[in-house]
């Protein structure tokens, strides 16, 4: 059997996205599935930036579990753009395009 690579190449993951997932390494396209599976189990979607949960939206509202693995975004894209979630608060939203940010910021 081939060695996964890239994408399905499983990462380690930092303590706090460890116990947010229950594991301690799992490919990127995992991570980001088990994190959407809770964000809509826990409808936690808005259409309205920083807009109260109505399952549906481009927006993620932050709950107290999620807050444990967004408050570790710092990072910068090759583009240039700064995402910082590091003060970010329960009941605030991130934009779905920043969850990319979410998880390399909580992956060694």
């Amino acid at each position: 059997m081939a060695e996964a690579k890239g994408l399905s190449k499983p990462v380690k993951l930092k303590k706090d996205l460890a116990a947010f997932l229950g594991a301690t390494s799992l490919p990127r396209t995992e991570i980001t599935k088990k994190i959407w599976d809770y964000i809509k189990k826990n409808k936690l979607q808005t259409k309205a930036k920083n807009g109260k949960p109505e399952n549906a939206g481009k927006f993620i509202v932050t709950d107290a579990k999620l807050l444990t693995i967004f408050k570790n975004t710092k990072s910068k894209s090759a583009s240039g753009k700064v995402t910082d979630l590091t003060n970010i608060k329960e009941g605030q939203t991130i934009d779905m395009m920043q969850i990319a940010s979410v998880v390399g910021a909580n992956i060694e």
